[in-house]
């Protein structure tokens, strides 16, 4: 009943509709934001097929097989239509996609720890991802959608199965479009001719993807015999059907670096989804670039794309606005995370990219160990995606991002396109054995090929050395350092402890920066000062970095903690 007080009754009548329009307005964000089930082609559920286990981590449904290797990573061969091969993908490597949502979750929550700024966020990333469907090709919407059938209950607070993993697959794009926190820092190259051992083309990359070791742990190859277009291999993780490292049967190759990007306003076709398409659908560059320039994405990409048919390797660069392929027209290419062709060249973006980022010393020092290892083969390859050193030779200590190997990669991958023949490398980072496969063998047997240990190249000395313990135990209390800091995880280091942090990889400057950073939390400020001054007497791997450096200082001298 409603009070006989009219200026009380007004305004709960106020209030009333005040929360009717919020209801309503709620109500068509979710709707706005609900992602329909694609049109599928079978009526088949995760109940139709059964797994069998063939042995210890060794599964199989039907043809399709996953196991683990005894480099430790994953193998799995699909076949078959979209929907069904996404169901089988699904029940095959269900507890691994679970192990990368429950690791890739984790970390989110290590980023942003306040329960409400999390809940900002899922409805940013909703509205961002609205339409993201729309720009998905329904092919690899209705694969998306098996896949997802498999993914776990536990977090379904955050979303339907199917919307997170359209989310996922854009997660790469989102990170490095609105923060650049997160943008990969790959470097790859290509060679050929009388630059290569064999004279034939050859193209390496490091793909320097970091979301926690964890996430880290468990690498998946997946061997796809499709129902349309070619067939093709891609190195990545469970539950990513997208391609960032990949080769097809007519040896075309595709490599993902990110460029820097503008801030986007609605997330398109995510670029891992454009780098599938081309692999499955392209057999020459010509065919890579058509697919391609149909494509609208919302971040800074480059694709380097090999070709046998074409007997060279090229960079597709694009950006939301536009796009170029870059052809150096000779036997060398040399790709970082910056744009070298005509559209892009003198770009305001592109040329503050240079000056700021650590792209233009990766690419230099690529150059440089290229030109000193003609002509390159496999084994040489693997070298210089291993490097640890700077522009000319010099030691900048280890995890510089101005290194080729900066001990954060995901995988690092060689590919001999005229031969459908490619190398991964086995945890950890690019330092294990890179593994040896012949794509031609694997799909004359359907996938029930023997391992190719005579391709094998050996793992990097430097994994045995007494410093790669030393920067193994300095990365721990690195990341103690950044959960205390970020997270107010509890930390007390004591005079021996930062000697030693500092002793386990003294010519970097990062160790200086990181105490620095304890320090200034700890309300230090003169402890903190003369760290970060020490971190600036370093190389220090980019403008931004100094920059960042040097407003610490000047917090520090305002007394800010």
């Amino acid at each position: 009943m409603w009070p006989k007080n009219k200026v009380l009754r007004s305004a709960l009548k106020a209030f009333a509709v005040f929360f009717l329009i919020l209801a309503i307005l709620f109500g068509l964000f979710l709707w706005r934001i609900r992602v329909p089930k694609p049109e599928l082609e079978s009526t088949k559920t995760v109940q139709s097929y059964k797994r069998e286990q063939i042995g210890e981590n060794h599964y199989r449904v039907g043809n399709n097989w996953l196991r683990k290797n005894k480099h430790g990573i994953w193998e799995m061969y699909l076949e078959g239509t979209p929907y069904e091969r996404g169901l089988i993908y699904g029940i095959l490597a269900k507890e691994l996609m679970e192990k990368q949502e429950v690791h890739f979750v984790a970390q989110i929550k290590e980023m942003i720890p306040s329960a409400f700024f999390l809940q900002v966020l899922k409805g940013f990333v909703g509205w961002f991802n609205r339409d993201i469907y729309k720009y998905t090709p329904l092919e690899n919407q209705q694969e998306i959608y098996g896949v997802s059938q498999s993914f776990p209950d536990q977090f379904n607070y955050i979303g339907p199965k199917y919307y997170r993993i359209l989310n996922y697959h854009a997660a790469h794009d989102i990170g490095h479009a609105l923060t650049d926190l997160n943008m990969v820092g790959c470097t790859s190259f290509a060679v050929n001719h009388s630059l290569t051992k064999d004279s034939t083309l050859l193209i390496a990359r490091n793909f320097d993807f970091y979301m926690g070791d964890a996430f880290a742990e468990d690498k998946l190859i997946v061997f796809m015999n499709p129902d349309k277009g070619y067939k093709f291999a891609s190195y990545a993780w469970a539950g990513l059907t997208g391609v960032v490292s990949g080769i097809n049967e007519k040896g075309v190759t595709v490599t993902l670096n990110a460029s820097k990007s503008d801030i986007p306003f609605a997330a398109k076709e995510p670029i891992s989804i454009l780098a599938r398409e081309i692999l499955q659908y392209a057999g020459s560059i010509q065919e890579a670039r058509k697919i391609a320039a149909k494509s609208q994405t919302f971040v800074s990409e480059s694709l380097l794309i090999g070709s046998a048919a074409d007997d060279k390797a090229v960079i597709i660069e694009k950006s939301p606005q536009k796009m170029d392929v870059y052809d150096p027209g000779i036997d060398a290419v040399v790709c970082a995370n910056h744009y070298q062709s005509a559209a892009f060249v003198k770009d305001s973006v592109n040329i503050n990219n240079i000056r700021d980022t650590d792209s233009k010393a990766r690419f230099d020092r690529m150059t440089q160990l290229m030109s000193r290892s003609y002509p390159i083969d496999v084994s040489a390859a693997a070298g210089i995606l291993r490097d640890q050193k700077g522009v000319d030779d010099k030691f900048i200590g280890y995890g510089n991002s101005k290194l080729l190997n900066q001990l954060i990669a995901h995988h690092g991958i060689v590919f001999k396109p005229a031969k459908k023949e490619f190398w991964i490398s086995s945890p950890p980072y690019q330092l294990g054995e890179f593994v040896g496969y012949d794509l031609n063998e694997i799909f004359a047997r359907k996938g029930n090929f023997a391992s190719f240990d005579s391709l094998d190249i050996d793992s990097d000395p430097f994994l045995q050395s007494a410093d790669y313990k030393k920067f193994e135990a300095f990365k721990s209390v690195k990341q103690k350092i950044t959960k205390y800091v970020m997270l107010d995880v509890p930390l007390t280091l004591t005079g021996e402890d930062e000697q030693n942090f500092v002793a386990n990889n003294a010519q970097s400057y990062l160790p200086y920066f990181f105490l620095g950073e304890y320090h200034q939390k700890k309300g230090s400020l003169g402890k903190a000062t003369a760290y970060y001054q020490q971190a600036l007497q370093r190389e220090v791997s980019s403008l931004n970095e100094q920059n960042l450096i040097r407003e610490r200082i000047a917090e520090c001298k305002l007394g800010k903690r």
